[in-house]
């Protein structure tokens, strides 16, 4: 083989290489995944505080009517 064919076999293989690497579509799914996650604990939380503060109001008007014997 002569020089220029190695070079362009070694190219071709390269880029072939390249296309075929799943690097790019792994970090992208876990992106994916981290933004899914994150959105949950975000919906969670919210959730959680209006319920928790709902509770808290609740206890503060049953406290407010307690009267000191």
């Amino acid at each position: 083989m002569t020089g220029l064919m190695v070079s362009m076999l070694s190219f071709i293989a390269g880029v072939k290489n390249k296309l075929e690497s799943e690097k790019g579509a792994t970090a992208t799914e876990y992106s994916l995944l981290v933004a899914f996650i994150a959105f949950l604990i975000i919906g969670g939380v919210t959730f959680f505080g209006q319920q928790l503060g709902a509770w808290f109001n609740g206890l503060g008007t049953t406290v407010g009517g307690w009267t000191n014997k």
